[in-house]
């Protein structure tokens, strides 16, 4: 029965254990790290949400804007200037959340890294198994 709140300290991951959470990282950043029992996986595991979260709703709304503003975008007459400051304007929060999803997703390279390196290697039988 565990008596007090006490972090304690992670156990060491086997190889095998150590493979699936750098798998879980490469696809969501910080949820392996997460897995790992490691404290870095939080602030990690918030860059990816939260740079998903901007990428998607800002991006959704900027492909709306585009398909609004169709006629507008794409004049051939129009201010390219005035058009592309209008674009930066519609895609820079979701380009914010993109490169906070790249951040965390490099963060988390550096702990694979960790993690595979701390991994047990595994226990090898002093003897052979035995063929029927």
């Amino acid at each position: 029965m565990k008596t007090s709140s006490a972090r304690a300290t992670p156990e060491p991951l086997t190889a095998q254990t150590a493979k699936g959470c750098v798998a879980t990282n490469l696809a969501l950043p910080g949820f392996g790290s997460l897995m790992a029992r490691r404290a870095v996986g939080y602030p990690q595991a918030a860059l990816t949400v939260v740079g998903f979260g901007l990428t998607l709703w800002f991006g959704g709304r900027f492909v709306i804007y585009c398909l609004q503003n169709w006629s507008a975008v794409y004049d051939p007459e129009g201010d390219p200037l005035e058009k592309l400051t209008a674009i930066w304007f519609g895609v820079r929060w979701a380009f914010l959340g993109f490169v906070l999803v790249a951040a965390s997703w490099l963060w988390s390279l550096t702990t694979n890294s960790a993690l595979l390196h701390s991994a047990r290697p595994p226990i090898a039988s002093a003897k052979p198994p035995v063929l029927n």
